[in-house]
């Protein structure tokens, strides 16, 4: 385990990485996932809240996922649809 506070893993910032903080969503709201400014995300299905949760990194607009488990996934942003293995989700709209 590292000490000290660890960089996000997101990294927003880089003007080579897409913007991919806030909550993504299938189409049916069945699966709600939101990717955090710290590099994690915290991913909800139906009732079940954090049903996984683990850190993620952005390198352009593909995604690598570690969830908490260890078990790996990836995803890609592609015309502003994120398509996480055999997800497709969609940026929700945030509050003006």
């Amino acid at each position: 385990m590292s000490k000290g506070k660890e960089p996000a893993m997101s990294q927003i910032a880089d003007d080579d990485n897409v913007d991919v903080i806030g909550m993504w969503v299938t189409a049916d709201g069945y699966i709600r996932q939101e990717l955090l400014p710290d590099g994690r995300y915290d991913e909800a299905r139906g009732e079940r809240r954090s049903a996984y949760t683990g850190r993620y990194t952005v390198t352009g607009s593909h995604l690598d996922y570690v969830d908490d488990t260890g078990f790996t996934a990836t995803g890609d942003i592609r015309d502003g649809v994120l398509y996480h293995e055999h997800l497709v989700l969609y940026r929700e709209e945030r509050p003006s």
